[in-house]
């Protein structure tokens, strides 16, 4: 399982070389399963509960 905030579009500014970032996302994705989430940040909400606790 590999999870990411960033887009495929923006992997290129991690990896610093675009073909090799098309062929890692190419293998990647390859019969892979992906799921796209949208909505608040659990780990933003916990944090926000523990600093209001606080």
């Amino acid at each position: 399982m590999i999870t990411t905030n960033l887009d495929f579009e923006m992997w290129h500014e991690i990896f610093l070389d675009p073909v090799l970032t098309a062929a890692l996302i190419d293998r990647l994705t390859h019969k892979a399963h992906l799921i796209n989430r949208d909505g608040e940040s659990y780990r933003l909400r916990e944090t926000m509960n523990l600093t209001l606790q606080a």
